[in-house]
């Protein structure tokens, strides 16, 4: 009898001891944090007049996803928002989204900036809608400077005369320069909310061949960008990481002297000052005419090129799929983008993020709501939520 009463309080004890270190292990390995960004195109506001020459209606590019059946009766795009044509400049529906945003993971906007004509263009969404909002303190945000052209493209009146009639030019001088990123340190980047890496704010720059056009050159671009980096240690922060958006990694660009470099892109790229890059839409560098399973084979391999040929830091970008009918009425097309092989890209681009334990743990996706580009998260008559379930499945069901 004592012998059993031994052997029972050894296994008990044995019992508990594998459990605290069961325990003690789950306490010193935590689910991992993510930070998970997608790009916000501000143009569903309602209220801006710089948006009327485009979207006479008032409703901003909902104009265009709304009567795209009337513009052409019986087209197979009939895309329907659950939410409805939200006005994203209104504190309380912006408030709605961040809600929505956060508990499906996704925790960073990325709003696409403009600025033409010596004055900001589409910055409602962000200074009406989210920066008022009375929840947005759960997320983050930063900006991509979209600095391309602007022709008729978004005026789908206009679109077949699109390429012969430029609105606004997106290439600024080296004075407009200094004006806008003055601006941006003093409004953005000091905000509370604005997105950090190591302290320092991240800005993104959309089209790298436009920038060095106004600036007049390579090396004239070289200095205005490290004087910018500059005014961001002036303004009491440890630096800027500017990031660099990456569309083929086989780029060439005039005026700059690649020498014996063996990486001659990434050499420039360091020059320039850029600290880390991301994609904006797998349509910039991989056929998008194609199934999404094979988008994200050839994507994958992208990431592998990247990854051996620049030294700054790389961020894994998921487009949710890619098809600008609404626009042009044709377009080439992903196909079977579902939410269960989006869910896919996604686990690639946290496998990515674990393989580069160092780099802080970003990943971006095209996109929020680009409804004219058929790549959003926000749920819609097709898939309901099921690309914000993706999202939350990978991210935040570990």
């Amino acid at each position: 009898m004592i012998n059993l009463i031994k052997v029972t309080l050894i296994t008990v004890c044995c019992a508990l001891f594998f459990s605290a270190s069961s325990i003690a292990q789950q306490k010193i390995t935590p689910k991992r944090h993510y930070d998970v960004a997608a790009f916000l195109y501000p143009a569903y506001a309602a209220g801006d007049p710089r948006l009327r020459p485009f979207w006479p209606s008032g409703i901003g590019e909902w104009e265009t996803v709304t009567n795209m059946q009337d513009r052409n009766p019986g087209h197979y795009w009939n895309r329907k928002p659950v939410w409805g044509t939200i006005n994203e400049a209104d504190p309380a529906v912006m408030s709605m989204e961040i809600d929505q945003a956060v508990n499906h993971g996704v925790n960073v906007f990325i709003f696409d900036w403009y600025w033409y004509d010596g004055r900001p263009f589409m910055e409602t969404t962000l200074d009406s809608g989210f920066l008022k909002a009375g929840n947005v303190n759960k997320m983050k945000f930063y900006l991509m400077w979209a600095n391309h052209d602007v022709n008729n493209y978004w005026d789908t009146r206009l679109f077949k005369y699109h390429d012969d009639n430029i609105i606004w030019q997106g290439s600024v001088s080296r004075e407009e320069f200094e004006k806008i990123c003055k601006r941006n340190i003093d409004k953005y980047f000091k905000s509370p909310q604005y997105y950090k890496i190591d302290g320092k704010p991240v800005f993104m720059i959309y089209d790298l061949p436009n920038l060095v056009k106004g600036l007049g050159g390579i090396t004239q671009t070289i200095d205005a960008l490290k004087w910018f980096r500059n005014e961001t240690k002036k303004a009491g922060f440890p630096g800027l990481d500017l990031q660099f958006t990456m569309w083929s990694s086989n780029f060439n660009f005039s005026g700059f002297d690649a020498g014996k470099s063996k990486n001659p892109q990434s050499d420039m790229i360091k020059q320039l000052g850029f600290t880390s890059s991301t994609h904006y839409q797998f349509a910039h560098f991989v056929n998008v005419n194609d199934d999404y399973l094979n988008i994200l084979e050839n994507v994958k391999k992208e990431w592998a090129k990247i990854d051996g040929s620049f030294d700054i830091p790389y961020y894994p970008h998921v487009s949710v799929g890619w098809d600008n009918s609404p626009r042009t009425g044709k377009s080439a097309v992903v196909r079977n983008n579902t939410p269960a092989n989006f869910e896919k890209g996604l686990r690639m681009a946290k496998g990515y993020i674990d393989e580069h334990p160092k780099q802080t743990p970003l990943i971006t996706i095209n996109s929020w709501n680009e409804w004219t580009e058929t790549s959003y998260l926000q749920p819609d008559n097709v898939y309901g939520y099921g690309y914000l379930d993706a999202v939350k499945k990978v991210f935040l069901e570990q």
